[in-house]
């Protein structure tokens, strides 16, 4: 889906590179799926800020996905495909035979009239959900299980995909979207197709005040802090703040925090990029 590239009339449109919306077909939500959401500006029950550069933005209300795909071989129509202020990736409205509605993660290349299924014995069609055991090798995934039953975990943003490499057993091996590969249950579900709205990378906001809309504060970079707001603040004059790490002192950049007792590094075969 292309971009578009604004020509530089004001200062804040110079270098803004905006998404297209080709794919997307209506801008008003399903009215019964929406819930309200409320803001916390980074703050926790005591009124306390836990998490910086968190407030504002304009009002959201959030949309209810299915993750789950469990209407098994019932056929559903897509009615339209639309955008998601809550998440990066675009959504599909589909409508059961019965006329009950559902949101779910619109995979790259689905069509309003298309019809999908989930189900054990379905055909491998992008939009389609079935279980890891069911696929044919190679098949191109996004919306991943962990746990049966759980709901989609994996490969969920705009663009992601996994890819099922083999299956041995009740196991599947899995090449995740971070390079990382690892053996998910055979009986997890997953969408077939990768997830819309691969081009999200290539938009540049062009000002400020577009993060703002989003929610984001500035954000002050560690070394003009002083010492008692960061490890890396202080020092006389423009200091280059020693080693990188957080706020807590654990350096970035290489560092491995993965606890090395966990349970699930038995089924990760090959850790993630560098």
């Amino acid at each position: 889906m292309p971009v578009k590239k604004l020509k530089p009339i004001t200062p804040g449109q110079r270098g803004k590179v905006v998404n297209g919306f080709d794919a997307v077909t209506t801008n008003k939500p399903e009215k019964s799926l929406l819930v309200p959401k409320k803001r916390t500006g980074g703050r926790n029950n005591s009124g306390k800020m836990t998490s910086k550069f968190i407030g504002g933005g304009h009002k959201k209300r959030y949309r209810v996905i299915d993750f789950k795909r469990n209407r098994y071989n019932d056929l559903a129509t897509v009615k339209s495909i639309e955008y998601d202020p809550n998440r990066s990736a675009f959504i599909a409205l589909i409508e059961f035979e019965d006329k009950e509605k559902r949101y779910i993660i619109a995979p790259s290349g689905l069509k309003v009239g298309q019809n999908i299924v989930s189900g054990e014995k379905v055909q491998p069609e992008i939009g389609n959900s079935m279980k890891l055991s069911n696929m044919p090798l190679g098949t191109i995934i996004s919306c991943i299980e962990l746990v049966p039953g759980k709901g989609a975990n994996i490969a969920r943003s705009a663009g992601a995909f996994a890819q099922l490499m083999a299956r041995d057993g009740k196991y599947a091996t899995i090449k995740l979207p971070s390079g990382e590969t690892r053996l998910i249950l055979s009986s997890c579900m997953a969408t077939v197709g990768a997830v819309s709205n691969s081009d999200h990378q290539l938009i540049v906001s062009g000002k400020a005040g577009r993060s703002r809309w989003l929610g984001r504060r500035p954000r002050t970079r560690p070394v003009v802090m002083n010492p008692v707001d960061h490890p890396m603040g202080g020092g006389e004059g423009r200091a280059s703040g020693g080693h990188p790490r957080s706020k807590k002192g654990i350096p970035a950049k290489g560092f491995r925090t993965r606890n090395k007792n966990k349970k699930s590094n038995k089924f990760i075969i090959e850790r993630r990029n560098k």
